[in-house]
């Protein structure tokens, strides 16, 4: 199969020329030497160069044992919900969430993600306000995932238009916790685009490969929560409204 009938070898944005395969295996294989600590935030989060055959990446590693306690979500799983997170982008073929895996580290297991090199020159401001249909696209994927935490500087836009999400810990929640500053669409009918991969993540967590995948990382509870909400958004055919009793909007916003 050739890299153009196959989107997994295909370039990933921001990636210098990574494709999926190669950037999952150096993920999960290679050698991590930590560089500095990305300060602002809240969970330890650690900027690192990754090696392994001689391909060298940045990635971004998040150890369990640096996770801050929170109130509604179980202490020591952020790290596996944002993997789970890019495995529900990766069943979309959307690719919202940068490679991700769970593997060992300098500092015990978590979360090792590959570093996206942005636009410098975006405005997230305006971007945010936009009705681009690669965010419209987030905005399903956020309401699939239960995103309790869609910032505006967890958008990763790049120069080509490509617009990834990061920081997916406080995701899969079994109770509804969507807060996003991506309200635009609110009510709007579904494009049917979205439709068709909706169905297929329907089928794909009921009974394929990214259920098991995500009963792994997951509770049981929480994965039927996922398929639930799939399920809703699918019945509903619109995108969601605002809940009246969470917060809609994450703070802060930005």
């Amino acid at each position: 199969m050739s890299a153009e009938s196959d989107p997994r070898l295909s370039s990933i944005p921001g990636s210098s020329g990574l494709d999926d395969v190669s950037a999952l295996r150096l993920l999960r294989e290679g050698t991590i030497e930590v560089a500095g600590r990305l300060v602002e935030a809240t969970n330890m989060t650690l900027y690192c160069s990754i090696r392994l055959d001689g391909l060298i990446a940045e990635c971004v590693y998040k150890p369990v044992r640096g996770e801050r306690p929170l109130w509604d979500f179980p202490d020591g799983t952020l790290a596996a919900r944002e993997v789970a997170a890019f495995e529900v982008s990766a069943a979309t073929g959307w690719r919202i969430v940068p490679p991700s895996v769970y593997r060992d580290g300098p500092f015990g297991p978590g979360m090792c993600q590959l570093w996206i090199d942005t636009d410098p020159d975006a405005d997230l401001m305006a971007l945010i306000r936009s009705r681009d249909p690669v965010l419209r696209r987030m905005a399903i994927f956020d309401a699939v995932v239960n995103n309790a935490d869609r910032k505006g500087g967890h958008l990763l836009p790049l120069p080509d238009g490509h617009i990834y999400g990061v920081d997916h810990g406080v995701c899969f929640s079994s109770e509804d916790k969507l807060r996003t500053v991506l309200w635009q669409w609110r009510g709007k009918p579904l494009p049917r685009e979205a439709v068709n991969v909706l169905a297929r993540l329907e089928r794909e967590i009921e009974r394929g490969r990214l259920g098991r995948r995500l009963r792994e990382l997951l509770t049981l509870a929480e994965v039927e929560a996922t398929w639930e909400r799939v399920r809703r958004l699918l019945s509903t055919g619109i995108h969601p409204f605002p809940s009246e009793d969470w917060p809609a909007i994450p703070w802060p916003p930005i």
